[in-house]
Order: structure tokens, then C-alpha cells, then sequence
């Protein structure tokens, strides 16, 4: 079930009750030509019941988030393709912080990108910033936990479900977060990582951010493409330049000359948010 299957679902059962009573041929007919295996959705469908489905969420302390429901991020609603149901654990109330700061960059920082963060998130912080990122290995790992560092808030957002932390090596900072913070996925518990899913991933960190601050990427990387992302979606995109002769460099010193903002102090940053 697809993010256009699903918004076409619910254009024609808005409430999605009628779907639960549909026979294998309406439900063919109602999605025709786009479902590649009916009978596969219809027996997924009706394995669980939305009503066994929220005591089991309920039970392993997940809240499922619907796009119409009031908890549901402001920011989030505002981009072409919000997720329809988030699943977030820890403390829900940071999704509506007012001062979000998406962080993203490479998986191997070198010693330029972690002095990086500790130089600009002390004084970030203090400015009541929430640091949003996605709890991958390097530049994101970093970010959550300076942040934790700082006694700041952060949120991570997760490319699977929750019964696959991943990289297994974050499973610490997972269970930190989900009692002191709050971590969210738009995937079911039970759904393993997959490639695709992180770049449909950092959409939501752009998406619940007023700003994105790229740290160290490679020429081609993830993280141009959460650029590219953050700035369809209206949302500041900010650049930590680096070395002429580091590879790691290339990319946010490339982000600079497209006119991402160049970010020398977190003063750079504050003040894009300063109300007049």
C-alpha cells in the first residue's frame, strides 16, 4: 500500500470503513488497475483488526499518530507527501515543538564534522532548537546525542520499523530516546529496513524541520537529496563548508554555491528565526 494508493483510497472512503467489507473483487475494482496483487492485500487486510492492531500498539507503548488527528505535526502536514499514520514512542509532545533543526550529513564524519556539532549545537540548543535526524550511523548519531549532551530535545526518525533497530549499534541510543525523547517511523513494527525507505525517511526530517543543516556529504550522496527535498518543501537549507581537498567536503561546499546558507557560527542560524 502506497502513499498515492492509500491517498486515492481515501479520496473514495474517507473514513475507511467501507474497505473492511469489501470483497476481493470490489476492492480489485476500487484500486484497478494500480493493485499489482489484490488477494495479497485483501488477506493482509483482514489478518489483524484495527482494533487488535491499537491494543498490541498500546501494549508495546506506540502511539499511531493519524494525519487527521490534533498531535499530528503542523510542519509534516504542510509537505506534498506527509505520511497518513505516524508511529512515534517516547514523549509525542516534542512533534509539535515550535523550533526544529533537521540535521543530516555522512555516515563516516571525520574530525571537521564532529567538531562541527560540538562548536554549533551548544549555543543551538540554548536557542531551544529541537534537533530532528535519523539515527543512522555517523553525522546523525552525533547529532542526537550532542543534543542529549546539551540537555536539549531531539526526535529521530526511524527508515523501519520498530522491532528493526537499525544500525544495531544505536540500539542504546533507541531505548535513551524512546524514554527521554521521542522516535517515529511511518512503517509497521514488523517491516525490516530497506534501501529505499531512507531516502522516503529523510522527507519526514526535512518535513519537521524549519531547517535543514547538512554537515559533511560526499558529491553523491543521501544527504543532497534531503537538500533537494528540504527546499521542495519551502524549508531553510543550511551548509557547514569544509576542506577544498576533502571529499566529504564536496558535497556541502557544492550546497553553498546552489545557495544553501553558509554556516560558519550557530549565530547563522539563530538568527533566520528571530522574530522582529
Amino acid at each position: 500500500m502506497t502513499w498515492s494508493k492509500l491517498s486515492q483510497l481515501l479520496l473514495r472512503d474517507p473514513s475507511l470503513t467501507r474497505i473492511f467489507s469489501m470483497t476481493l473483487a470490489q476492492l480489485s475494482t476500487l484500486f484497478y488497475p494500480t493493485l499489482t496483487n489484490p488477494k495479497a492485500f485483501y488477506q493482509d487486510l483482514h489478518r489483524h483488526s484495527p482494533k487488535e492492531t491499537l491494543n498490541q500498539y498500546s501494549k508495546d507503548c506506540i502511539h499511531a499518530i493519524s494525519y487527521v488527528d490534533q498531535e499530528y505535526p503542523e510542519l509534516l502536514k504542510q509537505i506534498y507527501d506527509p505520511p497518513w499514520v505516524i508511529l512515534a514512542k517516547g514523549n509525542v509532545q516534542l512533534l509539535r515543538s515550535p523550533k526544529t533543526l533537521g540535521v543530516v550529513g555522512t555516515r563516516q564524519p571525520t574530525e571537521v564534522g564532529i567538531k562541527s556539532i560540538q562548536t554549533l549545537f551548544p549555543k543551538i540548543i540554548q536557542e531551544n532548537f529541537l534537533i530532528v535526524s535519523g539515527m543512522a550511523k555517523g553525522i546523525d548519531r552525533l547529532a542526537h546525542i550532542e543534543a542529549i549532551k546539551q540537555k536539549g530535545k531531539t526526535i529521530a526518525v526511524m527508515g523501519s520499523g520498530f522491532q528493526y533497530i537499525y544500525p544495531k549499534e544505536n540500539l542504546a541510543l533507541y531505548e535513551h530516546l524512546v524514554t527521554e525523547h521521542v522516535v517515529i517511523t511511518e512503517y509497521p513494527p514488523l517491516t525490516p529496513p530497506q534501501k529505499w525507505q531512507f531516502p522516503a525517511r529523510n522527507r519526514i526530517i526535512s518535513g519537521l524541520s524549519n531547517g535543514l543543516l547538512v554537515i559533511e556529504a560526499a558529491e553523491r550522496s543521501g544527504s543532497l537529496i534531503s537538500a533537494d527535498q528540504a527546499l521542495e518543501q519551502g524549508r531553510d537549507v543550511f551548509a557547514a563548508p569544509g576542506p577544498l581537498f576533502s571529499p566529504l567536503s564536496k558535497g556541502t561546499n557544492f550546497l553553498i554555491q546552489q545557495g544553501a546558507k553558509l554556516v560558519l557560527t550557530a549565530e547563522d542560524i539563530i538568527e533566520e528565526y528571530e522574530v522582529e
